[in-house]
């Protein structure tokens, strides 16, 4: 099976100082998959699998323009750092130095700020069956220390996997977590609410948050809570349990730094089925909580973006991890190279 990879223009920005810069579309296919990557974000604004009847359908939101990515902080897609997640109150400390970061989600900081990796241009270069992004993040960006030189590589393979690698080094010490922020549908983006998906996730410990989603710092486990999703369970059973959703960190099974088993998902109807396998510590589970009631967020096509529509599998450390002795390290040194990998399967039943 060969994979084709087109480039093609998906828009451009105007910065402040009037220069133009163009956002180029990389759509990347075998014979059953198309995903589409944009350089802006380092996006997935697309990505079309066959159902068990073989009808193609994007499983992903997103936009089709730039104007609408720059106008909505969603983070449909996106590669997020330099630190994914939240950072409680927004500052951390690093040797007898403290920093102080942008507060931008309630108290705390998500997502690597207000201008995060999520709203910058990425350099970009395609090698073979590989989409390569990269970015040099100037030190103190966003009040982070070091210059942090990051690759991106999106890979598909020809057993119907997306590999995302994620690759930084540092010129000091500095916190990292990167991830994909992508909202997924199985039954096709913009179908409805996903009730009608069976998720497993192949972690016996979660970390309960407090009332600004932040990690308490304890890692509990799973048994005899609506967080033991260790067999398949319907997401809206699960959320008739816990109507306000599923915003929470999973502590994956095994060891971290080794590839293992993060989840499934399965849409019956449609017979599509995805798995998640990754080398991080953690994932976040996201039922897409934060999306509106009502038709207002307009995504591709015309179709509207709704609570509980859509499932992010964020693999990542911990939240908040920086600030935390018992999380997983988050620091990265400047004689280490931060490496992590992710890893996308898709098939039918």
């Amino acid at each position: 099976m060969s994979i084709s990879i087109r480039t093609s223009c998906f828009g451009e920005i105007t910065g402040k100082d009037g220069c133009i810069q163009k956002v180029d579309r990389f759509t990347m296919s075998n014979e059953s998959i198309e995903v589409e990557i944009v350089t802006y974000g380092a996006c997935i604004t697309s990505l079309k699998i066959p159902d068990k009847n073989g009808k193609m359908c994007d499983i992903v939101m997103g936009f089709d323009n730039i104007s609408d990515y720059l106008n909505h902080s969603q983070y449909f897609g996106c590669i997020v750092g330099r630190y994914a997640n939240r950072i409680a109150t927004g500052q951390f400390t690093l040797g007898d130095k403290t920093y102080f970061l942008a507060i931008n989600n309630g108290p705390n900081h998500l997502h690597g700020g207000m201008k995060g990796f999520d709203k910058v241009i990425w350099d970009s270069a395609v090698q073979g069956n590989k989409v390569i992004l990269s970015r040099l993040s100037p030190s103190m960006e966003e009040n982070f220390p070091g210059e942090l030189q990051c690759y991106i590589t999106y890979e598909l393979t020809d057993r119907n996997e997306i590999i995302i690698h994620y690759e930084a080094t540092t010129t000091e010490m500095t916190p990292i977590n990167l991830t994909n922020h992508s909202y997924f549908n199985l039954a096709g983006h913009g179908s409805g609410k996903i009730y009608d998906h069976l998720i497993s996730l192949n972690a016996d410990y979660y970390t309960p948050v407090d009332e600004t989603l932040v990690p308490t710092g304890s890692i509990c486990p799973v048994d005899s809570t609506h967080f033991d999703l260790r067999e398949p369970k319907l997401i809206g059973a699960l959320l008739e349990q816990n109507p306000e959703g599923y915003d929470h960190n999973f502590c994956i099974n095994g060891s971290p730094g080794i590839e293992r088993k993060v989840a499934s998902v399965y849409h019956p109807e449609s017979g599509r089925y995805m798995e998640v396998h990754s080398t991080q510590p953690g994932v976040q589970f996201y039922t897409a909580n934060f999306l509106p009631e009502d038709d207002i967020l307009q995504g591709k096509e015309g179709k509207y973006y709704k609570k509980h529509s859509a499932f992010c599998l964020e693999t990542q450390n911990y939240p908040d991890a920086i600030n935390q002795v018992n999380f997983p390290n988050a620091v990265l040194n400047p004689d280490e190279v931060y490496s992590h990998a992710t890893r996308l399967s898709f098939s039918v039943k």
